[in-house]
Order: C-alpha cells, then structure tokens, then sequence
C-alpha cells in the first residue's frame, strides 16, 4: 500500500515531532520507532519506567441488546456470562474447524454493555462476524481512540495526573473521569495491555487524545514507544499476535491457548469447532506453538524453518527477533509434537545458514501483572 494511501492517527502530527519513524501497519501509517532513543531503549525503558503507545488503530466496538454476553458466547469458547462487572477476559471467535478468526479483549460493562477490543486488521471481518448475531445492536466506537501506557511506573504517572487507578487489578476496567484544556470527561480505563508489563489502556474522545497524551508526556518518567518495541515485548512474554503465530488455520489446541477456554465450554462444546477442538484435545496436537532460544547472536525471524538432529524440517518460526530485557534473540513457532519438548535441540535455517537453537519455555520474561 503506498504511503498516500495510508490512514494516520491522530497523534500523527505529535509522533512526528518526537522523530518517529513509520511504517505501514494494518493500513496505517504508524511509529516504529523514534529518532535518539530506537526500539531497544524504548522496550527497555517500558520494562523500567513508563511508556506510551499509540493503539489508536484497534477498534473499540460495544454489544448492546437484552443479552449481549450470551451472544457473543455463541461466537467464542471464552467465558463471557460469568464475567463479573468491569471483569476483562481474553478470548478468539473460530470457526467450524476450530482455527482463530481473531482473538480480542472483552469486557463485561457497568450498564450491561460487552465493549471488545479487536485487531486492527480484523476490524471488518470482525465487525460483519457480530452483526450476524440476533438481537444485538453492534456499535463501532469510532469516536473512542486507544492509547496504551505500560510499564511499572505506569500506576504512578497516572496517579500524579489524579486519575485514581489503584482499585484496578489486572484485567479489570473503570470509568474515571479527567480533565484536559479540552475539558472533562468520563474516560474508559482498563488495566490491561500487550507487553507482559504492568499498564493501562485508555479509551478516549477524539478532542482529548492529543492533551491527554501531551500531559502524559510531560512527566520525566514517559517517553513515547513504537511498534517494533511493542514486538519485542509481547514476544518476550509469549503473547501470539494475530496473522502472524494464530490465524484461521490454527487451532487454540495447537496455540497453546486452552487455558482460555473454560472447564464448562469445553464440556458443552457449544462454540464454533468445538468438535474438532475436544478431538486434538483427546488425541494430541500434531503441532503445537512454542518457544525457541538460541545460545548465539544472530536472531531467528519468521518464516525461517526448523530441522531436527536428523535433518528432518519439523516446523517453523512465526515470530522472531532481538529480546532486550534477554539480551539475546527470542522466537517462537511451531514444531511437530515429538519435536516440542523443552531442551529439543534443532537448527534454524536462517538464509541458507543452520543456526543451533532449542525449544524453550514460554515466557522468555515472566509478566509483570497486578493481580
């Protein structure tokens, strides 16, 4: 897609003035990084301090009618009715075949609501998929734009503006109300985010995005981070990102995403695939997503296949790259199951070079959550 034809945010203007430099991402023209600091010192600086993201790309979209949580359950194997209120669960719509049409966030609102957070490259797929429900008005929220501000210190900053976040456990959400030059609004917070870091997402109105972000900013402890940090991050805590280590071709079995699957659906089997999901589950994936290290420096990227001690190809490597907090390079994918035990030692061919790496546990980093 040419640059002329990419959406921007709306913090595109103060991207620019900090030195980002884009890319293209989900059709947007978004910030991989920034000019004096670079995705290194920026996923290390969000593993210390405080750091913003612009996620204003992703869709917010609310579920209004008498029953929105048992019908968006209709949709997905997650627990969505017993989710208590400003409760977030993390779940995937499938299909019939049990792969991931996408994963999302969703949260179990004060006024009855479900509010889902979807991948921005998914928004249309996504929001046709809810329509198709009975009895359900499917709001997009164009007028909401995400911000996320993750990292340790991120509670801190947040108190010093007087946004009062310490009620908020992880996966938790609230309405809280904040003033800018703008003026005052309620504002969806939740205590979530993409980092394995502690953070918050912000859900604000259009005329608020920019002094809210500006305030933020303006605190010692914030500094701006792009999408290659936010890579890093999330792959060194373990987390899939859509199109890349889950798509419609994998299953949760497979993803090694079951935890999310409740005890009570996976015995009514009451979700799309849910035939072909309780199959693998008996029988064994015969490939299954895990983690790969290496002792050496040169990183392993997506797409690069994987061989056994006997030359064999048993899989290959959907995400990959530099692991700051590690020092080292980070990957995952998926191998064949006699492949997937821990310490199995394999090759990635990395441009026509065998580099010796091995299956490894998920996480690299363990999250840093308030439960």
């Amino acid at each position: 897609m040419a640059d002329a034809e990419l959406e921007t945010t709306l913090l595109h203007a103060l991207h620019e003035t900090r030195g980002a430099k884009f890319g293209p991402f989900a059709g947007y023209s978004m910030p991989l990084s920034y000019d004096g600091q670079g995705a290194i010192a920026e996923h290390l600086h969000t593993r210390q301090s405080s750091s913003i993201f612009d996620v204003s790309h992703m869709r917010v979209v609310d579920l209004v009618g008498d029953a929105p949580a048992e019908a968006l359950e209709t949709l997905v194997p997650g627990g969505i009715t017993t989710l208590a209120e400003n409760k977030l669960r993390y779940t995937f719509f499938t299909n019939d075949q049990g792969g991931i049409l996408d994963d999302l966030i969703a949260w179990a609102m004060p006024d009855g609501r479900v509010s889902v957070v979807v991948n921005a490259s998914r928004v249309a797929h996504d929001v046709a998929h809810l329509q198709a429900l009975a009895g359900v008005e499917v709001i997009e929220r164009d007028d909401l734009h995400l911000i996320a501000l993750q990292g340790p210190k991120s509670e801190a900053v947040l108190t010093d503006l007087g946004i009062d976040v310490s009620g908020l456990g992880f996966m938790t959400g609230g309405i809280v109300a904040i003033t800018t030059p703008a003026g005052s609004a309620d504002i969806r917070i939740t205590r979530s985010g993409y980092t394995g870091e502690d953070g918050f997402e912000l859900a604000l109105p259009a005329d608020m995005v920019v002094g809210v972000t500006e305030k933020l900013l303006a605190d010692e402890r914030v500094e701006f981070a792009g999408l290659a940090a936010r890579d890093s991050l999330r792959l060194e805590a373990g987390l899939c990102l859509y199109g890349s280590d889950i798509d419609e071709e994998t299953t949760p079995v497979e993803a090694g995403l079951m935890w999310a699957v409740p005890k009570r659906r996976r015995e009514a089997g009451d979700y799309p695939g849910a035939d072909v999901v309780a199959q693998q589950q008996a029988d064994g994936p015969t490939r299954s997503r895990v983690g790969i290290g290496t002792a050496q420096r040169r990183p392993i990227r997506p797409g690069n296949e994987l061989f056994n001690a006997d030359g064999e190809l048993v899989g290959v490597v959907t995400s990959g790259g530099f692991g700051a907090s590690v020092d080292g390079p980070v990957a995952m994918g998926y191998v064949s199951a006699a492949a997937s035990v821990v310490g199995t030692q394999l090759e990635a061919d990395v441009r026509g070079k065998r580099v010796a790496c091995h299956v490894s546990d998920l996480p690299f980093v363990i999250p840093n959550y308030k439960r």
